[in-house]
């Protein structure tokens, strides 16, 4: 989410702060992959709603093509599928930390979600 907000010169102190407890499938619990979770946000700051009463359809049908982008490239979603590691356990958080897998896995999932969401996204800025 943060790259995502640079990117589009969206400056807020809050987005590190708010983005913190997405790693590890939201903190970390193996369940959906913190960088889809901070995409899916970014995506919320650029078209979300600022009064109930708005249409989220747009930020709906953005949020969907971005899942099926993803999942087309990463064929999940799921961090403990991903990493191949439950990190809701010592034992399974001890594991991922001494692989290689958040070099492997993690980094190219949030490299697939940042561009995903930027080539979404771009063209609709302002």
């Amino acid at each position: 989410m943060l790259a995502v907000c640079q990117e589009l010169r969206i400056e807020s102190g809050l987005a590190p702060r708010i983005a913190t407890a997405f790693g590890g499938g939201i903190g970390p619990t193996g369940t959906v992959c913190g960088a889809v979770v901070g995409a899916t946000m970014a995506i919320g700051l650029r078209h979300g709603r600022e009064e109930g009463s708005q249409s989220h359809d747009r930020a709906y049908a953005l949020a969907q093509e971005f899942r099926r982008c993803f999942e087309e490239e990463m064929s999940t979603i799921s961090c403990r599928e991903l990493t191949g590691v439950d990190l809701s356990t010592p034992e399974g958080l001890d594991a991922f930390r001494s692989s290689d897998v958040p070099e492997r896995v993690c980094r190219r999932a949030r490299g697939v979600a940042f561009r995903a969401v930027m080539k979404l996204l771009d063209g609709q800025r302002g």
